[in-house]
């Protein structure tokens, strides 16, 4: 199949490369023309602009954007429009709202355009391992892009699937991020009670133990392990934990529906709280123990 890959950053680039290889033809757009060099030595055809892209593709045109969620998806949705046609389709790959996607989706059914969203999960290791996707859109429409996810997944009936309509894709990939959010927190807090400890444990050691056999192996325990034995003391790290907003989006979700879900609240929690430099709140609570018990105040 023939398909414009629009943005070429890391994630964009390894995904059009894994589709060249297994023999789709992929036109790449991107601003920056050093990633459309590399695209190029890729077997990508690079293209300067949206139009160039889509000039070069047959009928109906499949555009699939790999950009930052929000804003820049717009702007490319309001770019494209004029230049396509009827039964043309757009596949948004990134980490957009789900609510943004039922917007956007009622907007292209008006143009007689077909919207697809699909959630993506594999980082930087989906080019060789394959990318898990969680596929939003109308039954037809997915079906037609079959050849397209199973080149991209672990294999041809494994790692994707069609969960729903319009949203749906990016919905489940929201609460993928979610679970994600407090496995992540449960490994970081057991290991840091390991470290803590004066057994002079060998974490990069147990890492491994864990994962062969244990109940909570899991790909996230195998980087866990590699991290530990590039680095075992985490050296140069700071403890400053970022979030792409998708465990925001969760909690505001399980608000919303009235389901209790405190370890992944907790963990959006520990995640803000990790980037305090000078925390007024735990000032406060130094006061406010000294106040009432006489207990000692650290100074700086």
């Amino acid at each position: 199949m023939d398909l414009a890959m629009v943005g070429l950053g890391r994630m964009g680039a390894n995904m059009a490369e894994r589709l060249v290889r297994n023999g789709h033809r992929v036109v790449g757009v991107d601003p920056s023309e050093e990633a459309r060099a590399r695209a190029a030595d890729k077997g990508i055809e690079p293209a300067v602009s949206l139009a160039a892209a889509v000039d070069a593709l047959p009928s109906p045109r499949i555009v699939w954007l790999m950009v930052p969620a929000g804003p820049p998806v717009d702007k490319l949705i309001a770019e494209l429009e004029p230049l396509l046609a009827a039964d043309d389709v757009i596949i948004d790959g990134g980490n957009s709202m789900y609510k943004d996607t039922l917007r956007r989706a009622a907007q292209s059914r008006t143009s007689r355009l077909h919207y697809v969203d699909v959630g993506t999960s594999g980082g930087v290791w989906g080019l060789a391992e394959g990318y898990s996707m969680m596929v939003g859109g109308e039954t037809d429409v997915v079906e037609s892009l079959r050849p397209l996810f199973e080149a991209l997944a672990p294999a041809a009936d494994k790692g994707w699937g069609h969960v729903g309509p319009s949203g749906a894709g990016h919905f489940t990939k929201m609460v993928h991020n979610g679970i994600e959010y407090g496995m992540m927190q449960a490994y970081a807090e057991g290991f840091a009670i390991m470290e803590r400890k004066d057994f002079e444990l060998d974490l990069h050691q147990i890492a491994e133990i864990w994962r062969y056999g244990s109940v909570v192996r899991s790909w996230l325990l195998d980087l866990t392990a590699d991290a530990l034995e590039k680095n075992p003391s985490l050296e140069g790290i700071a403890p400053y934990v970022s979030d792409s907003g998708e465990g925001r989006w969760t909690v505001d979700e399980a608000i919303e529906l009235e389901v209790s879900a405190p370890v992944i609240t907790l963990s959006l929690l520990e995640r803000l709280r990790s980037r305090e430099q000078d925390s007024y709140g735990d000032k406060l609570l130094s006061a406010m123990r000294n106040e009432f018990g006489g207990h000692e105040i650290k100074k700086r």
